[in-house]
């Protein structure tokens, strides 16, 4: 008997994408026997309009009112509300790209590894200069650290990846996401999973594309959620980042360092070098590539390294009642 599936939508403004979306998830819910929950934390761009019609049409289409609004409180209401029966969360973002056979590739790289939760690879694209820019830098070394999750991969035992499918037992086991973090919830609980004993399998025959934000101060805000989330990950569970974690730390510090080079002009030399190596990046990426529109890779990528250091050290420095909340 093939195992049955919950496949999760969480999502809020999306009325450009979920339509398609929807479209292209329904033969695989058939296939895998699958009930498609989009989790909407209160759209009004007509979200909610079209996944009621879709529904109207289609049983297998449930609309569930997320009032929390975070990824994190939707996919956890979805899997209490008709998780059970199902043995496999498939968690898809409304943001995103994905293959056809998406989802049946999950549950049979599960069932042949045995794997507890199978996470994926997740390319960036964009669209307009900005959006390029920002995939040509999150799809690079410079701008990710070399996190595996963010380069293809053959398939291999991972820490952490890009949630996709996941055991619904371990799921609940775990008490599923720490509805208090905005941001980085999947490493969070990754970390669970394992002290817990689960295995994560990144998969080497399927990924998905996620498309960026389209401006600067959209990415700087969404980094400086993501340095939140990783020092509340930090201080949860008593971890020590990892080096490629560590280095964009300091870029935070050194900005502020630069600011003294009034009193003496090497205070601006870390800065230098730091905007040098970024900007040269980017340069070099447009020129090996023969792409002048990902120019500004340099900059997105200081954009990102900014904007996680600040998060980062706001959340770890910051009063003690605000340190709960990411």
């Amino acid at each position: 008997m093939h195992p049955s599936s919950l496949i999760v939508i969480p999502c809020l403004n999306e009325a450009a994408h979920i339509g398609a979306l929807l479209h292209q998830l329904r033969p695989a819910a058939g296939r895998l026997g699958a009930s498609i929950v989009v989790a909407d934390g209160g759209s009004t761009d007509g979200t909610r309009t079209i996944v009621e019609e879709i529904a109207g049409k289609d049983p297998r289409v449930i609309l569930l009112h997320n009032e929390r609004r975070l990824q994190s409180a939707a996919i956890n209401l979805a899997v209490a509300r008709y998780g059970e029966g199902a043995d496999y969360l498939i968690r898809i973002d409304a943001h995103g790209g994905y293959p056809p056979d998406y989802c049946d590739r999950l549950v049979e790289e599960a069932l042949a590894t045995g794997a507890d939760s199978v996470v994926v690879s997740m390319l960036t694209s964009g669209s307009g200069t900005v959006q390029k820019a920002a995939a040509a830098a999150q799809n690079s070394k410079l701008g990710t650290g070399g996190s595996k999750h963010r380069h293809l991969s053959a398939g291999e035992w991972v820490d952490h990846g890009h949630h996709a499918l996941m055991r619904i037992s371990a799921f609940t086991a775990v008490g599923g996401y720490d509805e208090t973090f905005s941001h980085n919830e999947d490493a969070e609980l990754d970390y669970r999973l394992r002290q817990a004993g689960y295995r994560i399998w990144i998969s080497g025959k399927t990924q998905m594309v996620y498309y960026p934000r389209s401006s600067l101060k959209g990415l700087y805000f969404q980094y400086l959620g993501y340095g939140r989330g990783r020092a509340r990950n930090v201080l949860k569970h008593r971890m020590i980042p990892k080096i490629r974690q560590m280095v964009p730390l300091l870029v935070f510090p050194v900005v502020l360092l630069a600011a003294f080079s009034f009193v003496h002009w090497l205070a601006a030399v870390p800065l230098l070098l730091w905007a040098s190596v970024c900007l040269g990046y980017g340069v070099w990426t447009a020129i090996s590539q023969r792409k002048p529109d990902i120019a500004l890779a340099g900059i997105s990528a200081m954009v990102m390294h900014f904007g996680w250091s600040v998060g980062f050290w706001l959340q770890l420095l910051g009063p003690r009642s605000q340190r709960g909340a990411a």
